[in-house]
């Protein structure tokens, strides 16, 4: 089901088609690898919540929730080997990498007190990010589109996986988005959210609050996902379409 159907409430139109010149499946083989490092290092330091952890059941019990209606997105997403981890850092911090590779950083739940309605939003907007397939679209303008068919083979050839894995890996976690990729995570995101039965005004009080935060806390979410009048007039003008899938959600439940 593409995004900007009849299907979907909000309208972010139709994916880039420069996506289709980086591989998904190579991508997403050098996102895991990237992240399994992320996660090694951060089991090395202690810093990886583990599976009895409170605050990690409740981020996997809301992020489930919001994973069941992400093929609507992407009809690939059914085949992503889908992970939720929490990161013990006091940096405001969250992402979901190519192929539903998701870690939360300790930091962002605590320093804002998120409720989980507004945790919801956070995790549906990074999720948004990996379904629309931004990383594959940045990275192909990144690399040049001649270079890539040139250099195709090469670079994603699997015997140079690794090599290449290790690169793209890296850009996977500095990956800067535009503002239309932002506008997109965010009106996508928002829909999930109503869809698994959170409230969708809790968009705006996770941005009033990421707002505050801005001004000395660490972490590059902060600094890549500004928060601004724009983009809360833009998610305040969608919530009216996305509230009866909230309140049909909640009648189920």
């Amino acid at each position: 089901m593409a995004a900007g159907s009849a299907l979907s409430q909000v309208n972010v139109g139709e994916s880039s088609r420069l996506r289709g010149l980086v591989p998904a499946s190579e991508l997403e083989q050098a996102a895991a690898q990237q992240y399994g490092e992320l996660l090694q290092e951060a089991r090395a330091k202690k810093a990886l919540a583990p599976e009895s952890h409170p605050q990690l059941r409740r981020l996997r019990a809301i992020s489930s929730r919001l994973i069941a209606d992400a093929p609507r997105w992407n009809k690939d997403a059914r085949g992503w080997r889908w992970e939720v981890n929490l990161i013990g850092s006091g940096s405001i911090n969250a992402f979901c990498m190519p192929g539903g590779k998701i870690a939360v950083f300790t930091g962002l739940i605590d320093k804002l007190a998120l409720s989980d309605d507004e945790l919801a939003m956070v995790v549906g907007h990074e999720m948004a990010h990996a379904l629309r397939e931004h990383a594959r679209e940045r990275i192909a303008k990144s690399q040049g589109t001649g270079a890539l068919l040139s250099l195709g083979a090469q670079l994603f050839g699997l015997g140079q996986l690794g090599d290449v894995a290790a690169n793209i890996g890296t850009q996977l976690l500095t990956l800067k988005f535009s503002r239309d990729d932002e506008t997109e995570a965010d009106l996508v995101g928002l829909e999930l959210g109503a869809r698994a039965g959170y409230n969708p005004r809790a968009s705006v009080t996770l941005w009033e609050k990421m707002g505050r935060a801005s001004g000395g806390a660490s972490g590059s979410f902060l600094s890549t996902h500004p928060s601004g009048t724009d983009r809360m007039r833009r998610l305040q003008e969608n919530i009216p379409r996305v509230e009866g899938l909230y309140q049909q959600a909640i009648a189920r439940r």
